[in-house]
């Protein structure tokens, strides 16, 4: 009898599980869009390897504040655009939404980039692929339930697999790979600066920590069932990272020194299709989840109604965003000659500018007692993500310092 009860517990446990996980895990799989795909070749194709210690780095840090994130949904279960606006007013919340409203527009645009791109190398113009992917995308969440959006979310995510077969037929030398993984290779350079921060911007994004923690408050997680939200976050960053790891790898032994910021990577025409294929199915998840943190963050941080499984005629402000950024993002990915790994990668650059301001008002929030109560930050996450602000800031400062002329890191 006491198995059966060890066993029946055991299952619940499961049944938990399953019920509470989906935020973390979309939300880090759709860290893994078109401007992270591309930021983690030009990684392997610029730099080879010597960027994988980084990569190690950043996702102890992605661990860290996404677990954070999490804790801030559960236990206040509110967003985190609502909390700035409780917290610090009706200025800093203005402020905090341009913040996100500028970087979310360039990422949109990157996603339809991605998009384009991927589909090219698949032998389909961007006139076609573009329009089709943003009709898809707004009848899923304008149409669809949460559970069903959620659904096929977390469905487009296995379209990463493609990276990890990549990154095995490449045949790498796993001691080589071990090394460049612990041992810092540090490049003085701006070019190594500006990829540095690109990096950064394109694994802990500004627009996760609204739509992670949005997602929570949605699902309604109680707070006994926190070990579960941090489980789907953790799991999710290590696995967002593990493909952006195999990325990297493939990139830098297939094509190391041959990406130019106009060319996608193709190494062959399996590499080629298995590199379109992934890229597209990427696309359209963030294409999804990027404009929809933005409709929940803006929406809450003025109260406005929210939520997809909301009538258009009850949210229409919610929806209204949502549309507006697919259009814009469309609209601009059409235009003749535009460059799409440029404005790829362009978008992740300005999520790593803006990053450190959305880190700190979690970290005002998430030590706060009154809100907080026993489950405000330990030194441990304190420190990680001191650390990743300040590290942004000063690969900021090293950066405007390698635009002035006859520095030393101006070559």
């Amino acid at each position: 009898m006491q198995r059966v009860f060890q066993r029946l517990r055991r299952y619940r446990r499961v049944f938990i599980l399953l019920a509470v996980i989906g935020p973390g895990l979309i939300t880090a799989n759709a860290d893994n869009d078109a401007g992270g795909i591309a930021t983690y070749a030009q990684a392997g194709a610029q730099f080879r390897l010597q960027m994988l210690w980084l990569l190690v780095v950043i996702t102890l840090c992605l661990i860290v504040i996404n677990e954070m994130s999490a804790r801030l949904g559960v236990i206040t279960g509110k967003g985190l655009a609502d909390l700035i606006r409780e917290r610090f007013g009706v200025r800093s919340t203005a402020f905090a939404m341009a913040l996100l409203l500028v970087a979310n527009a360039f990422t949109t645009v990157a996603e339809f980039a991605g998009i384009a791109a991927g589909m090219e190398l698949l032998g389909v113009p961007k006139y076609v692929s573009v329009p089709i992917a943003a009709v898809l995308i707004w009848l899923l969440v304008v149409r669809g339930s949460y559970p069903v959006v959620e659904r096929v979310l977390l469905s487009l995510a296995i379209v990463y697999l493609t990276y990890v077969i990549s990154g095995f037929l490449v045949h790498p030398d796993w001691s080589e790979v071990a090394r460049a993984s612990v041992v810092p290779q540090v490049q003085v350079s701006r070019a190594y600066f500006l990829l540095a921060i690109a990096l950064i911007g394109t694994t802990i994004t500004p627009w996760m920590q609204f739509y992670l923690q949005a997602a929570i408050a949605e699902k309604a997680i109680p707070a006994e069932r926190l070990a579960y939200s941090r489980a789907d976050v953790i799991v999710g960053s290590i696995v967002t990272d593990v493909i952006a790891f195999f990325i990297i790898l493939a990139t830098a032994l297939t094509l190391a020194g041959h990406l130019s910021p106009d060319q996608l990577p193709v190494a062959g025409r399996f590499a080629g299709i298995l590199f379109g294929v992934g890229l597209v199915g990427a696309s359209l998840l963030a294409g999804s989840v990027v404009p929809l943190s933005t409709s929940y963050a803006v929406t809450e941080a003025f109260g406005f109604e929210r939520g997809v499984d909301q009538p258009i005629r009850e949210a229409p402000i919610f929806f209204g965003i949502f549309t507006t950024l697919i259009v814009v993002g469309a609209l601009a990915v059409l235009i003749p000659g535009v460059p799409l790994v440029s404005m790829i990668l362009l978008s992740q650059d300005v999520n790593g500018l803006i990053l450190p301001a959305v880190l700190v008002y979690m970290l005002v929030l998430i030590n706060d007692r009154r809100l907080m109560g026993r489950f405000v930050n330990g030194r441990f996450a304190n420190t990680v993500a001191g650390i990743t602000v300040a590290g942004l800031i000063v690969l900021t400062g090293l950066l405007l310092l390698s635009s002035a002329p006859g520095t030393p890191l101006s070559s």
